[in-house]
């Protein structure tokens, strides 16, 4: 498989300085060596070029570097929608508003080749809010809401070519709600799975039956990794930690099953804090886990996709 790696260093989306640094260091933690171990070919694009602000009008909520998150949305939406049209995209943050960029640009390649996009959004956070709902004005908390279509974006981000149809999001290890976002969850046909459903069920039959739909509706499957999805005490580098998250096992099982469905054609690993990490751990595991996405075992290796 050609992968290749595309850099999002943006951080404006959220409060914790630091989140510029992840793509680099994720290289540095060894992400080019385990690929090509595994038999990949990877090619990396290098870094997004920083935009200019956008124009944008006045919004009536507080809302932190609007104009600069709009201009990195754009920028990497048109290197995303570029570098999809042959190959593995790996898009690496920077802040989770890198995904309002990556997935629209991966959903208007979508809509051109005739077949539907599918998101597995694996998070803490729903990350569901508007413009007008965020309280905290971090636009890391908007990319779902505005790849899904939701009103009040005109004008302040850029036009969506093919809007996701929530039908085909499924959330992953949700446990940090806001009350706006858990009202306008309730209201959406999206798949959201908190880590109750995962405790109850178990992150294998919950994974299986998204993928089903992937496969039953010959899906491309975009898979956003958010690296808070994981407890804490694994991956302290992250700026929005939320205790009770995915285990080890349950973070390699999750990968070694998306590996196994063949269906995951593009990825995004975001929101590691090189500032806030212990000793590299958070970006080691990250690699190890992007390896169990595209191939490798615990124990041993599989043959490469």
């Amino acid at each position: 498989m050609k992968c290749k790696l595309i850099s999002v260093p943006v951080e404006q989306g959220q409060p914790v300085p630091g989140c510029a640094l992840g793509p680099e260091v994720l290289k540095d933690a060894g992400l080019v060596a385990a690929l090509r171990d595994l038999g990949h070919e990877v090619v990396d694009l290098g870094a997004v070029p920083t935009p200019q602000p956008r124009a944008v009008p006045a919004h009536a909520n507080r809302l932190k570097f609007l104009p600069e998150v709009s201009a990195w949305v754009e920028a990497t939406a048109g290197m995303a929608y570029e570098a999809s049209a042959d190959g593995f995209p790996i898009f690496l943050g920077g802040d989770h508003s890198i995904s309002a960029g990556s997935v629209s640009g991966l959903a208007r390649r979508a809509a051109e080749e005739g077949r539907p996009l599918f998101v597995l959004w694996m998070d803490a956070h729903s990350d569901f809010h508007t413009l007008d709902s965020t309280t905290s004005g971090n636009l890391h908390g908007v990319p779902l809401a505005y790849l899904c279509g939701l009103p009040g974006f005109e004008g302040y981000f850029p036009p969506l070519a093919a809007p996701l149809s929530p039908q085909h999001v499924c959330i992953l290890g949700l446990r940090s709600v806001d009350a706006a976002e858990r009202e306008a969850l309730a209201e959406t046909a999206m798949r959201v799975h908190d880590m109750s459903a995962i405790d109850r069920k178990g992150i294998a039959a919950l994974l299986d039956s998204f993928l089903n739909e992937v496969r039953a509706a010959n899906g491309l499957l975009h898979v956003s990794f958010d690296v808070d999805f994981l407890d804490p005490p694994l991956a302290p580098g992250v700026g929005t930690p939320v205790q009770g998250g995915a285990t080890f096992r349950e973070a390699h099982l999750a990968m070694e099953l998306l590996y196994e469905s063949r269906l995951v054609t593009s990825l995004d690993v975001v929101e590691l804090n090189p500032v806030l990490d212990e000793r590299g751990r958070t970006a080691g595991l990250a690699v190890e886990l992007v390896g169990s996405l595209l191939g490798k075992t615990i124990t041993g290796k599989r043959r490469a996709a």
